[in-house]
């Protein structure tokens, strides 16, 4: 781990300014994440600053929703009576990522931060675009069966890991920042990039940005929802594909749909040609492969990740069906 300062901020501006201008700088709260990436030199900033004194640790209940602040831990926002009672989608999300122990530690705005784990970014012996821009990309003519079946570039193939990111883009979340050229709300469809041509870039957060808060819009979404994660194992693994599904069903008929793909992309995918078949249809698994069919035309697999295509058609179908179950 290579040397570096550490400054604990106490207020919103002191947190912002500790770190404008200085583009090896870093925030810190749980650390679940930068920590094991500075262990192995894939980070390696000259400046932590340490947020956790800020007061961003409420959950508010309001007239249009949800207000999360981003040192809220993802535990506590999992069980919080609210988010199982209109949100049931997000906190099923939130535990199927990582460990009790990792969730106790992990907070909402970290996990919206967190880096891909390629494992050709892990390693820094291999070349890595997103690491090292400019280098090549090894994932593309390597061992590629954990990486993007959508939306991928000739520069980077890897994928976004968080769970709760994809519950929260089926949800509509708004992501609510502060900076040095003042304050903005980012919907969480755009939070995330596509690698495109600057694949070292995971955001739109500009340096000095520092996330403040998520907004969750009222939902109608607690009574027909599924996330349903594909892993290795049963526990504490990386999804190969997860689906998060919502429909607001109303006299047999969808009213309303969403649906997120997670693991399958720079960032979480929405489905949003999917939800258009699936507006005004009866919730059966006829119309529900329909959808999931059209969302795989899209699909652009490698070598060894073919297996997620049709890993991704059956996921959706299943938490469809998982979601109309609820009824």
């Amino acid at each position: 781990m290579k040397p570096f300062s550490y400054v604990r901020a106490t207020n919103q501006n002191t947190a912002i300014q500790g770190v404008a201008n200085r583009q090896s700088a870093k925030f810190i709260a749980g650390g679940t994440n930068l920590i094991d990436l500075m262990k192995v030199e894939v980070a390696q900033p000259d400046r932590l600053v340490d947020i956790t004194q800020l007061p961003l640790s409420e959950i508010e209940i309001n007239s249009d929703g949800l207000r999360i602040g981003a040192l809220v831990r993802n535990s506590d926002l999992a069980y919080h009576p609210e988010v199982r009672s209109h949100y049931p989608l997000l906190s099923q999300a939130i535990l199927a990522g990582a460990s009790p122990q990792l969730r106790n530690m992990a907070t909402v705005g970290g996990n919206l931060m967190q880096r891909t784990r390629c494992y050709y970014f892990m390693d820094i012996a291999a070349p890595c675009n997103k690491r090292d821009p400019g280098v090549g990309c090894a994932a593309i003519e390597g061992y590629n069966r954990i990486h993007a079946i959508f939306g991928a570039s000739d520069k980077c193939i890897a994928t976004h890991p968080s769970d709760m990111c994809v519950g929260l883009a089926a949800l509509d979340a708004r992501v609510r920042v502060a900076g040095s050229n003042g304050d903005r709300t980012i919907p969480i469809a755009d939070f995330h990039r596509l690698p495109g041509d600057i694949p070292e870039r995971d955001t739109v957060l500009e340096q000095d940005e520092l996330i403040v808060a998520i907004d969750l819009p009222n939902s109608p979404f607690a009574k027909n929802y599924h996330y349903l994660k594909v892993r290795d194992r049963a526990s504490y693994a990386f999804a190969l594909v997860s689906v998060a599904a919502a429909l607001e069903i109303e006299n047999g008929t969808i009213k309303a749909a969403r649906i997120a793909l997670g693991g399958v992309a720079h960032k979480p995918w929405r489905a949003l040609v999917a939800e258009d078949i699936l507006v005004g249809a009866k919730p059966i698994q006829e119309t529900f492969t329909a959808a999931a069919t059209a969302t795989i035309r899209e699909a652009k697999p490698y070598r060894h990740n073919q297996f997620k295509v049709e890993m991704a058609k059956r996921a959706i179908v299943r938490a469809l069906i998982n979601a109309t179950e609820k009824s």
